[in-house]
Formats: structure tokens, sequence, C-alpha cells
């Protein structure tokens, strides 16, 4: 699985957030960069480094992020200390995310966020994740949000090793579990 050093040198030479603006500690250029990226990370056989996914997170950010978590998250994220995972797709829902179970209940200044996710990609050495979750169970589809959760010290939250599984052996997908994580509210993305 690649080590969090394979993603500080990726950094290094720009091959993280290539597409994310200069502002924000990206490499200010367009789709084009990443899509390079990907061709030749293919032509090399080579499938476990999930630098898709960082791109994906770093356009959720980009889009719907605040200028502060703009700042906070993606200057790390282009440099690989931070490596990031998607958290949607959970045990016996698939992507179905209407059915998603995972809950962030608000709690004064926090949310209490409980839940299961599976084959997460980046999830065994991702640090920031953006999990789907339902703020507002009550309202189906449109009671479901994305917080930004930093897993580092984050009582609750526990991770499995890597799954084993048929093909792209090398990439570190596994399971994620959340029990009454504290999360701030400032780390909803784009509002409930």
């Amino acid at each position: 699985y690649p080590e969090p050093e394979y993603w500080t040198r990726a950094g290094e030479v720009g091959l993280l957030c290539p597409d994310v603006p200069a502002e924000y500690g990206g490499g200010g250029g367009d789709f084009g960069f990443d899509a390079i990226t990907y061709e030749e990370l293919q032509r090399a056989c080579i499938s476990s480094f999930g630098n898709g996914i960082q791109s994906i997170v770093g356009h959720y950010l980009v889009r719907y992020g605040t200028e502060e978590q703009k700042h906070q998250w993606l200057p790390r994220m282009a440099t690989g200390e931070i490596i990031t995972a998607v958290a949607m797709t959970e045990p016996g829902t698939g992507s179905d995310l209407q059915a998603v179970k995972t809950r962030a209940i608000r709690d004064g200044d926090e949310y209490l966020l409980s839940g299961a996710k599976t084959f997460i990609t980046n999830g065994y050495n991702a640090n920031l994740l953006c999990v789907v979750c339902k703020t507002d169970p009550k309202a189906r589809a449109k009671g479901i949000s994305m917080l930004m959760v930093e897993t580092d010290e984050l009582e609750g939250f526990r991770r499995n090793k890597p799954l084993k599984k048929i093909g792209m052996k090398g990439q570190d997908t596994c399971e994620l579990f959340f029990d009454d994580c504290r999360v701030p509210i400032g780390n909803i993305l784009g509002g409930e």
C-alpha cells in the first residue's frame, strides 16, 4: 500500500492538486494536468496510488468549501501531508445515497458522527475524510450532507486493515467506523 511518504514525495514533484488554484497551495493548472498523471500511472500499471480521490476531494473543497476550509486543508493536500478519502459506500447500501445510515447529529458546536463505511479507497492512510452522512434523517435525500472529518486522534474512530480484493490489490481500500465521533460544525462542506 502506498505509505504516507509516497504522498509527500508526490506533493514535492507536483502530482497532487495540480488543478487547485495556486492561492490555496495547488498548481494553478487545469484538469489536463490530472488527466496526464492518471494516464501515465495507468501506462505504468500503477493502480495503487489513489491520487484521483485526492483530486475529487480537492474539487469538492474548491467548489463548496469556505475560504477558511480551503486555506486549512488544500495546501496540505497539495504537499501530501493530508491524504483524503471519500467515505460514501456503506455495508448493505452500496452507493444508494438515500439509504445511507451514517448520522451526524448536532450537539452544540459539534456533530456526533456514528456509522460505518466500506470499500473506501485511501481509507487506511487517510487523515481527512469527506463523509457522506445524514444530518436530517427525516428529510431523506435532502437531509444528506458532506462532513470533513480529521481522523488524527479522533476518539470513537477506527479503521480495519485494507480489504483483500480480487484486483487492485495495492490500494488501501478499507472499512471505517464512527462511534459518536465529535466533529466541529465548521467542518460541514457546503452547508447541511
